[in-house]
């Protein structure tokens, strides 16, 4: 197995930085904005972006956790049952715009499944996705991500390992080839 360093933790926090900063121009203050992580993995995304959101706006921004399990088209096809994860959503997203976060955009097939679970917790005015790696050339779906941390081109043989420790000290985003 082959491991290809993508982000290490200082590119990762650079990349985190201008996300934000993209976020802020696009969103202002949040007053109208919610946040929602995906899970597993974009939660601690989600968290981590709000937390320098929270520092340069000194505002509150609203985050939940979105678990898209039931919703996925393949639910029923695996082998092994998808175990689920906590949602977590204490407001309505009524009206509100809506920023989805997760780590990895490959197929699209989570995205549509968290579109679908998301539903249940209002009709947002705007949905838009922040993804730190998207896989080009891999899409099943027609989904793309309105704010990225990085590009990178991929084969279905290979697959982006995401490692963020709790101190965020030692992050590693890595290309992993599977044979």
């Amino acid at each position: 197995m082959q491991k290809k360093l993508i982000l290490d933790s200082d590119l990762l926090t650079i990349t985190l930085d201008r996300l934000c900063q993209e976020l802020i121009e696009n969103h202002g203050d949040f007053a109208q904005t919610v946040l929602l992580g995906l899970q597993p993995r974009g939660i601690f995304l989600a968290e981590w972006i709000q937390e320098k959101l929270k520092a340069i706006t000194h505002k509150e921004i609203l985050l939940g956790y979105l678990d898209a399990t039931f919703h996925r088209d393949d639910f029923r096809r695996r082998e092994i049952p998808a175990k689920a994860s906590e949602t977590k959503v204490p407001f309505l997203i009524e009206e509100k715009k809506v920023v989805l976060i997760d780590d990895v955009l490959y197929t699209g097939r989570t995205v549509r499944a968290a579109m679908d679970a998301m539903i249940a917790f209002g009709r947002p005015e705007k949905v838009e996705l922040l993804v730190l790696i998207d896989r080009k050339h891999t899409r099943e779906l027609p989904i793309s991500a309105d704010y990225v941390g990085k590009y990178v081109n991929t084969l279905d043989t290979q697959r982006v390992l995401v490692e963020v420790d709790g101190n965020r000290k030692h992050n590693k985003i890595w290309l992993i080839n599977k044979d």
